[in-house]
């Protein structure tokens, strides 16, 4: 992308968040399925023991997953490129969290290098690399930041099954004289990049701008920064609720809406 659409870009996306950022904080209040079901139990697992370890929170919105790291006995480093976010970080976090809160562009490598090299045990990204025009520089930050043999772990939109123009479909098919209900989703885009402007939440005032990338470009770029990927998730909603020939990812459990990755600096 052209420097001077980037720049428009960034500084929109900014906007943006900016815009419908108290919004989005009130509807998601203290959580929702996809965070409580499949992205922090997901993390946890990756992370595995962070008492006593210093952690970065990259793009950390209202902090949520920030004060739960905290909870879990770690001192947590939480930036979001939104001063609006950051600030009802803030005001949500109790007095006496071990969470610095800084406003931060997880774009910007030389402003990335300001939180100190080799100064954290683990960073993790919760849903937000897919809505960052770039992630070289993030990656080739982290390569500083995170001490030797420190893991990054992000969870992301899988782009394998949430690429744009993605449908979701339910239909009534019939087999041997039985009438089977199927759902699933019908996937026209994948390999090629593209930016495009969707919503995260139904209701916000205004569209969000998404990066689709293929898992290859992911890959790539983690393989170039110098991390190597030694854990992979794809969490998917349990079967227990699942409607014949609904259209909610809890009705598709087959098919994982996000795709979870740990990625460990290597030496």
């Amino acid at each position: 992308m052209p420097e001077e659409d980037r720049t428009t870009v960034l500084s929109e996306t900014r906007r943006i968040w900016d815009t419908i950022a108290e919004w989005w904080d009130d509807k998601i209040g203290d959580g929702n399925d996809f965070q409580q079901v499949l992205l922090e139990p997901t993390t946890e697992r990756l992370l595995g023991d962070i008492s006593g370890q210093v952690i970065l929170d990259v793009g950390c919105g209202a902090g949520r997953f920030a004060r739960r790291m905290a909870e879990l006995g770690a001192s947590v480093v939480a930036f979001d490129f939104s001063e609006r976010f950051i600030n009802r970080a803030q005001q949500r976090t109790p007095s006496g969290m071990p969470i610095e809160y800084q406003v931060a562009d997880g774009t910007d490598y030389h402003r990335l290098l300001e939180f100190g090299e080799s100064r954290f045990d683990h960073a993790v990204a919760t849903m937000n690399l897919m809505d960052m025009i770039e992630i070289d520089p993030l990656f080739r930050a982290l390569a500083s930041l995170l001490k030797p043999n420190g893991h990054f772990i992000c969870t992301i939109m899988h782009p394998c099954f949430q690429p744009p123009g993605m449908a979701k479909y339910a239909e009534l098919s019939e087999s041997d004289g039985k009438f089977i209900k199927q759902n699933g989703v019908k996937i026209p885009h994948y390999l090629t990049p593209i930016a495009y402007r969707g919503t995260g939440i139904v209701g916000q005032a205004e569209t969000q701008y998404y990066f689709h990338r293929p898992l290859s470009i992911y890959m790539q770029t983690a393989l170039a920064a110098g991390f190597v990927l030694d854990g992979l998730e794809e969490p998917s909603f349990p079967p227990a609720n699942v409607k014949p020939g609904g259209l909610r990812w809890d009705d598709m459990p087959e098919i994982p809406p996000v795709l979870a990755m740990r990625f460990r600096r290597n030496g």
